[in-house]
């Protein structure tokens, strides 16, 4: 026990204050009233590595934040410009993305031009292998040049596609009047040799649609083409009941006096229905010999109604971007519903006319046949045109030439463009006055068995002179 408080005795503490802040007890022996302590001095050795690393992140830290800095005023200079050029590209894209978003725009690909290439260089091997005449020779010249044009475009921008477009149109437009239109059948009728019209007459009738003005849409005539001397003056009317939009009778008169004191006349039912695949949509329809021809229900489909067997037949128009059910109606002014399939006839045939997604929302003008051994409904030819559908009030066809209107005022319509079927010229400078008794035009028909139009005008309906 005396050892221990002689050994407690002697040892003593040393307290050091560390690098870090911290007191550090450390035991050692008294000398002369001191205390001896032996202290490890690597306690306190400096971390220079350490020192070293933590430098030189600060370093490269210090250089990020300096070219970060840079970036950010430059960015800042530089911001008003972009902002500028954004808002400019932003007014200049609008319009096609309004046609993206309505479905009247496609982007022009060389991959689709050449497509329609291959395909016309089909049809015109079939033309020249028939014909080989001068005329398709020319054909087969203006293929190989289009041929030569798309393929440049394949490795260099100096073609310009819109041209190569307009010329692949132009070509296949004039195939299509090659193809089988006999070359003299404007000769057969003397007052189309003058190719247009040159005047439209003041309306020559004019009454109210036997079902009465609240029945705004709808179509009416006289019998296109008689088949019968029963047929030769009867007139018949459509009036589209559910919610002018969609109909499933067809009224026709024997006599131009039953029609006008609408007195003895005969409903004929096309479908059970107003919503049948059958029934009648769009104010566009025309009664051709034995049967009614119409836009089909909800459909890219044309319809033709046998007055005789009471029987439906149905053809699908060409192209897969066939607009229907209110997507390229008739409008200019004011859009009438549904109108985007229109019949027609006229002295060497039958029409549709329509637009598509390919064409851009432009019109499109077809050829049906009907063949009666087969008992089919045809389409034989189609013609592409630069007139936007929206942008035009009604259309009718006249002599193989496509006629279009457009809005003036209340009371006036304007015949301003044609597209020649035979020759495939288009003429945008014509100012033919066609006068009407309400704003709104549901639908124009020519008849050629007596050169008249007939307008259906907001339940009004309308009868015209053709001048030659």
């Amino acid at each position: 026990m005396l050892l221990l408080l002689l050994l407690l005795a002697s040892t003593c503490f040393c307290v050091c204050l560390q690098v870090d802040g911290q007191t550090l007890h450390v035991s050692g022996q008294k000398n002369k009233n001191k205390c001896v302590c032996e202290v490890n001095s690597t306690l306190w050795s400096f971390p220079a590595l350490q020192y070293e690393e933590v430098l030189m992140q600060v370093q490269i830290c210090e250089g990020s934040l300096k070219n970060l800095q840079e970036q950010v005023a430059l960015s800042s200079l530089r911001l008003p410009q972009i902002q500028s050029r954004m808002a400019n590209v932003t007014s200049r894209l609008e319009p096609f993305q309004y046609l993206h978003y309505k479905g009247l725009y496609n982007v022009l690909s060389l991959q689709l031009l050449g497509e329609k290439l291959n395909q016309l260089e089909t049809n015109i091997g079939a033309v020249h292998s028939q014909l080989n005449n001068a005329q398709t020779q020319k054909f087969s010249k203006e293929l190989g040049e289009l041929r030569t044009s798309i393929d440049r475009m394949q490795t260099s921008d100096t073609v310009n596609m819109k041209i190569v477009t307009d010329k692949l149109r132009y070509l296949k437009n004039s195939v299509e009047s090659c193809k089988t239109i006999p070359k003299d059948f404007k000769g057969t009728h003397s007052y189309c040799r003058n190719t247009l019209m040159t005047n439209i007459s003041e309306p020559i009738t004019t009454k109210i649609s036997p079902y009465g003005k609240s029945y705004t849409s709808g179509s009416w005539g006289r019998q296109a083409q008689s088949d019968t001397d029963s047929q030769q003056n009867s007139y018949w009317v459509i009036a589209l009941i559910s919610g002018h939009i969609h109909g499933n009778t067809l009224r026709v008169y024997q006599t131009y006096e039953d029609f006008m004191a609408a007195a003895k006349h005969r409903d004929y039912t096309v479908a059970p229905s107003y919503s049948h695949t059958n029934a009648i949509e769009g104010p566009s329809g025309i009664l051709y010999g034995e049967a009614l021809y119409y836009h089909c229900y909800r459909s890219a489909d044309i319809c033709r109604y046998d007055l005789i067997t009471n029987t439906v037949q149905r053809v699908t128009l060409p192209d897969s971007g066939v607009g229907f059910n209110n997507k390229f109606p008739y409008c200019y002014y004011d859009c009438r519903l549904n109108s985007d399939i229109d019949l027609e006839a006229d002295e060497t045939g039958l029409w549709v006319i329509y637009a598509t997604v390919g064409n851009h929302g432009n019109l499109v003008v077809s050829r049906l046949v009907w063949d009666t051994e087969a008992k089919t409904l045809n389409v034989t030819q189609t013609w592409e045109t630069r007139l936007f559908k929206k942008a035009v009030s009604n259309a009718f066809m006249v002599c193989g030439v496509m006629y279009a209107t457009r809005y003036v005022d209340e009371y006036r319509e304007e015949v301003f463009y044609a597209f020649d079927t035979a020759t495939g010229k288009e003429k945008n400078t014509l100012a033919l006055p066609l006068e009407k008794v309400a704003k709104g035009v549901a639908s124009l028909s020519y008849n050629p068995t007596n050169k008249q139009i007939y307008m259906y005008n907001d339940g009004y309906l309308l009868a015209y002179q053709a001048q030659f």
